[in-house]
């Protein structure tokens, strides 16, 4: 009998491997993994469908006699786009940017309260769905904030809680922490420039109500300065000073430049805040959606442009 070969030692060497990595002491076969849940296309019908309703209820009043298109007609053209955006890449959802008319014509009133209830569904269950949906959501959620306060509604957007995970464990939240420092960093440095830039807004505006509007903004954006600081301290961050001075993009010598200074630094702000909503971990989404909505509504208040997606370019 001749020698077992080495090339037969190799097999059998491969065959001892694959067995002890397949068999079951119980006989029983291995368990396939679990799929991971698809979190976003159940978050993306339930916005399709509350959008679905806001367009029912501008159709309903743009058809009614004595209809105020000039107001209701771009508030209608945003809603589409929310619509055409949230049912991208969703073969079930339709792509036309049509809803049902209401049964009941709507008030004013009742369409603005319509938007602000959107408003605040979009950001339900914001810690559970992928980084760019949340983003998306909290834009929309913006424009639909936007469009309550141009109906007259001006009451807070309530934005979920976002200290905590519900069931996340203490190394989880730790491991959040960790990884949030650098957004928060982020964030903290635009407000410190706001901070700034606001500074040079009010010293060349009249003393009127734009000068007023300026240092209520400014104090607006001091807040949320410290509420960064305050975020990176909980988690033994060291927050990141201020600069001596930052660069303006363009000289500010009159009341119209102190003006456009305004624009671009809240303009600027509601593209940082949309992207922080890639980075930052779950439990401090809230934050940035509430920031965007705010950036969002200041920058209208000082005349800029009203995308329908705030903070995301088209």
């Amino acid at each position: 009998m001749q020698p077992p070969s080495r090339r037969t030692f190799l097999a059998l060497g491969l065959l001892t491997t694959l067995t002890a990595c397949t068999a079951d002491p119980h006989g029983a076969h291995p368990a396939s993994p679990t799929p991971p849940r698809d979190l976003d296309t159940p978050a993306r019908l339930r916005a399709i469908a509350d959008t679905d309703l806001l367009l029912g209820a501008y159709d309903s009043l743009l058809t009614a006699p004595g209809a105020q298109t000039a107001l209701l007609q771009p508030l209608r053209d945003d809603t589409a786009r929310h619509r055409a955006a949230l049912a991208q890449g969703l073969p079930s959802a339709s792509p036309s940017p049509t809803g049902t008319p209401s049964r009941a014509l709507p008030t004013l009133p009742e369409l603005a309260l319509m938007e602000h209830r959107t408003a605040e569904s979009h950001l339900q269950g914001l810690d559970e769905v992928s980084p760019p949906l949340a983003r998306l959501l909290a834009s929309v959620s913006a424009g639909n904030a936007l469009h309550a306060a141009a109906l007259g509604d001006q009451t807070p957007v309530k934005t979920p809680d976002g200290t905590t995970t519900a069931g996340s464990t203490t190394t989880e939240r730790a491991a959040d922490a960790n990884a949030a420092v650098p957004a928060l960093q982020a964030a903290l440095s635009a407000e410190h420039a706001a901070v700034y830039g606001y500074g040079v807004v009010g010293a060349h505006l009249p003393d009127d109500p734009q000068r007023t509007a300026a240092r209520t903004t400014h104090a607006a954006h001091q807040a949320q300065r410290d509420a960064w600081q305050r975020l990176l301290t909980s988690v033994t961050a060291a927050p990141t000073p201020a600069a001596a001075g930052y660069q303006l993009p363009f000289p500010v010598t009159s009341p119209t430049d102190a003006a456009k200074l305004a624009v671009h630094l809240e303009t600027r702000l509601t593209t940082t805040y949309a992207d922080l909503l890639l980075t930052l971990p779950t439990p401090y989404r809230p934050f940035a959606a509430t920031a965007l909505r705010e950036a969002t509504l200041r920058a209208h208040t000082w005349g800029a442009p009203t995308p329908a997606l705030p903070g995301i370019p088209t």
